[in-house]
């Protein structure tokens, strides 16, 4: 059996400390963070015949990375986990060698491998639209149905992420023309709520049959507790086989959608950062690759020289 030493976990354990009090990085990020170092001091474990402990992780070499590397990919780790994995390993020990006074090129240097980064596959304007609509009629129960068609229009209509739609309280209904919305790694940022989100909002609330009080949530379950995200993923998932639309139509596509579409109807980049409440602009220059490959598809399509 493959064990840690106890320093190590230690280190581990203050480092994620840091990542989520200093970095403000979230709980979840956090626990994915601690899963690849766990894995990769695990094979530290075997690799070395022992325990991980300070004074072997100060020892690594580029060949023992390497080798870790190596059983990865025999273990069909693809190329954008494996990238994932080596960014919290570099993240960890530019902490650790800082801490111990140690040198930790031969992990910091050690480079990613090459990948070709998905790009976001939003829904078209009227798929968009379509889904709301299929998914308003996919319970018999009115206010259930008013509360599934409430939540996937504050994902199109707001750019929400699922788990921000569900974190909204009572005290937010009515919701006003703007939200305040915390997001990943406690980042603030303000939203403008369509008069099509409030609608569907106020219709769910007038025909919900528990009472919203301030401090719980504002989307309830059909036994009174706070919605499931699973719960908009089922729906969602039988409103798309339905509609005949891909895998790919997704809550978290429907944020997607929000981003593209106005982009495409010429909305700035900058101001489409902030209401999305990506920390980078390259994350939301993803959004102009979308574009740029539809722009091609049509060309492709249609210019009579392009055949």
């Amino acid at each position: 059996m493959i064990s840690i030493a106890p320093a190590a976990q230690q280190a581990l354990k203050e480092w994620l400390a840091v990542k989520i009090s200093i970095e403000a990085k979230s709980e979840k990020t956090a626990q994915a963070y601690e899963r690849d170092v766990l894995d990769f001091l695990a094979f530290l474990g075997q690799h070395y015949g022992g325990q991980s402990g300070l004074k072997a992780l100060a020892k690594v070499s580029v060949s023992d990375m390497r080798a870790w590397m190596a059983q990865m990919r025999i273990s069909n780790v693809s190329p954008r986990s494996l990238a994932r994995k080596l960014s919290a390993v570099k993240s960890f020990y530019r902490w650790l060698a800082q801490r111990e006074g140690f040198d930790a090129t031969a992990v910091l240097s050690m480079r990613a491998p090459k990948f070709q980064a998905k790009l976001p596959r939003p829904l078209s304007p009227q798929a968009a639209q379509d889904m709301i609509d299929r998914v308003e009629v996919q319970s018999l129960t009115p206010w259930v149905a008013a509360r599934d068609a409430a939540v996937v229009t504050l994902l199109y209509g707001c750019g929400l992420r699922i788990s921000e739609a569900l974190s909204l309280l009572g005290r937010d209904a009515p919701l006003p023309e703007v939200l305040r919305i915390l997001g990943k790694g406690g980042k603030e940022r303000i939203v403008p709520v369509i008069g099509t989100a409030r609608d569907a909002v106020d219709h769910y609330t007038q025909l919900c049959p528990f009472d919203l009080v301030p401090d719980h949530p504002l989307f309830r379950g059909v036994r009174g507790g706070g919605l499931n995200p699973r719960q908009v993923q089922k729906v969602m998932q039988s409103a798309r086989l339905q509609l005949g639309l891909p895998a790919s139509a997704t809550p978290h596509a429907l944020r997607h959608s929000f981003a593209t579409h106005l982009l495409n109807a010429g909305g700035d980049l900058r101001a489409i950062q902030e209401l999305l409440g990506h920390a980078s602009l390259s994350t939301t220059e993803a959004y102009t690759a979308v574009d740029s490959a539809r722009l091609m598809q049509v060309y492709a399509k249609t210019h009579p020289k392009a055949k």
